[in-house]
């Protein structure tokens, strides 16, 4: 798969996410999809999720993080760009 065949989303999750074991989650899910990236817990009491991959991937990484933590998400909010091939893994960071 060459770069260009790969997205990067960023997505803020609202609600009661921090505290819930989220990021955690986020991280096992992760561990069954190929997908690198992060995902961080903000000031403001959201949860920042950046991770790069190919399109169908995404989606359903997406798909299985939203169906697990839906009853703490009240919100969330997508930027989609090109990736950066920045990440060599998906980790929690601080």
């Amino acid at each position: 798969m060459s770069p260009a065949d790969l997205e990067r989303r960023e997505v803020f999750y609202s609600g009661r996410v921090q505290g819930v074991g989220f990021r955690y989650t986020t991280r096992r899910i992760a561990a069954n999809f190929a997908v690198t990236g992060y995902v961080r817990n903000l000031t403001d009491g959201r949860v920042q999720l950046v991770v790069e991959g190919a399109h169908p991937e995404l989606d359903c990484f997406l798909a299985r993080l939203a169906a697990e933590m839906d009853r703490h998400i009240s919100g969330d909010e997508l930027r989609t760009s090109v990736a950066t091939g920045e990440f060599d893994r998906f980790e929690i960071r601080l």
